[in-house]
């Protein structure tokens, strides 16, 4: 029984191949070899007309044609030799129109800054350092942070002293580090 179901198995395997060897005929390998043969006859009679052409219409400083490497970078031209960018022009006014000069508004100056700050040092003449904080709350995290500022103000009369309350207003520079003078005196220390 083993042996018949082998040979059963050996003619399904056996047929198959025997398919596959069958030749193909004859008319169907003739349309495939005069295919073959007319491209490249074609081929053959475009190549002359092709390197004709380029020679007799290229100028002789055309490029190559395109190969499969990386794009070849253009030189670049002289400035005389390259494009020129135009403007526009503007049109030139017929009138001038009189020069008038008009008298400046008097005005006030602008507003001046004021700190209130601590008499922290009278040492110095007609000159005293205020101490000012400034408390403020941090943006993100809400802490209040506590920082203070020194700044060096004109005290015409030397009267203010250490430990007083003073009002300072922002002036224009009278040395290199005193911009402020004493406005007035707001608590006297004890």
């Amino acid at each position: 029984m083993a042996d018949e179901e082998n040979e059963t198995t050996e003619q399904t395997t056996d047929e198959p191949t025997a398919a596959e060897e069958t030749p193909v005929s004859e008319d169907a390998a003739e349309p495939t070899e005069a295919a073959a043969e007319e491209p490249a006859a074609e081929e053959a009679a475009a190549e002359p007309e092709a390197e004709a052409a380029p020679a007799a219409e290229a100028p002789p400083e055309a490029e190559p044609p395109a190969q499969s490497g990386p794009k070849r970078k253009r030189k670049r031209l002289p400035r005389a030799q390259r494009p020129q960018k135009t403007r526009p022009t503007r049109e030139r006014a017929t009138a001038r129109k009189p020069i008038s000069r008009e008298e400046k508004p008097e005005h006030e100056r602008g507003q001046r800054q004021e700190r209130r700050g601590v008499v922290v040092s009278d040492a110095m003449d007609k000159t005293i350092v205020v101490k000012v904080d400034a408390v403020r709350s941090h943006p993100r995290y809400k802490k209040v942070i506590r920082r203070s500022i020194k700044f060096h103000a004109h005290d015409e009369q030397n009267s203010a002293h250490v430990g007083d309350v003073v009002r300072i207003v922002e002036t224009r520079p009278l040395s290199k580090t005193k911009h402020w003078r004493l406005a007035e005196i707001v608590e006297v220390a004890k």
